[in-house]
């Protein structure tokens, strides 16, 4: 696993906000900060879990996403929100944890 971001939720618009219309969510590129920050703003009707649109989550980069999710409390299952970026969150001691598989 490498560290790739941590993901922070909020109610404020930020600068450079992306639309994800499939999680009805809004991201900031974690790119534009020196520690990878990324922050989160949901619409009413998000569908994702209350954990992660609550409560801060660190991601981090994974060869293999199955074997890195394998055995764990899955909240959100794999998926590609971007062309070529797999992810998955699982639960672990209350906090959500995010998986990504880069291919691109």
């Amino acid at each position: 696993m490498r560290y790739h971001h941590c993901g922070i939720p909020t109610k404020n618009d930020f600068e450079g906000a992306i639309y994800l219309p499939k999680f009805k969510m809004y991201v900031s590129d974690h790119l534009a900060t020196p520690y990878a920050v990324q922050w989160m703003r949901f619409d009413d009707d998000c569908p994702l879990p209350d954990l992660v649109k609550t409560v801060s989550h660190v991601a981090f980069e994974v060869d293999d996403l199955e074997a890195a999710i394998r055995g764990k409390n899955v909240i959100i299952s794999p998926n590609e929100p971007s062309e070529g970026v797999r992810v998955a969150f699982i639960e672990v001691a209350g906090a959500p944890i995010e998986f990504l598989q880069i291919t691109k």
